[in-house]
């Protein structure tokens, strides 16, 4: 598991059979945005359906043992994650690791939409407004 952010462009991926389908007629596709070595071991402490208003953002901040994987479902947002910087689109996803200020942006006049998931370590994922 990596402690650096992650940044996937779904656009950038390609469609593969599900897991549970026939790989030479699938009747459904998948994208891998994050896998099981993407991921921390941990509780998942909440999941959660969000969004941004055009023009708003919300505050920097981070979260001392909880690692958040946000997955873009609509609009477009300047996400800063530590050092850097990402401009998200719809079917994006940014895996933000603990102790990693981070901040989100709508641009471009649009609402935000996304979800949400963090993964604690046991310390119910305190945050931490900066």
């Amino acid at each position: 598991m990596s402690t650096r952010p992650l940044f996937i462009r779904s656009s950038e991926l390609s469609f593969v059979a599900a897991s549970h389908e026939d790989s030479k007629n699938p009747g459904a596709l998948k994208k891998i945005l994050l896998c099981a070595a993407d991921l921390p071991s941990g509780q998942v402490q909440m999941v959660n359906l969000a969004m941004i208003p055009a023009g708003k953002g919300f505050q920097r901040h981070y979260h001392e043992d909880m690692h958040e994987v946000f997955l873009i479902t609509s609009g477009k947002a300047e996400m800063k994650v530590g050092a850097e910087t990402y401009i998200t689109e719809k079917g994006d996803a940014v895996l933000v690791p603990p102790g990693t200020i981070h901040s989100m942006i709508a641009l471009d006049g649009q609402v935000v939409e996304y979800i949400v998931f963090g993964v604690s370590q046991g310390q119910d994922g305190k945050t931490i407004v900066v």
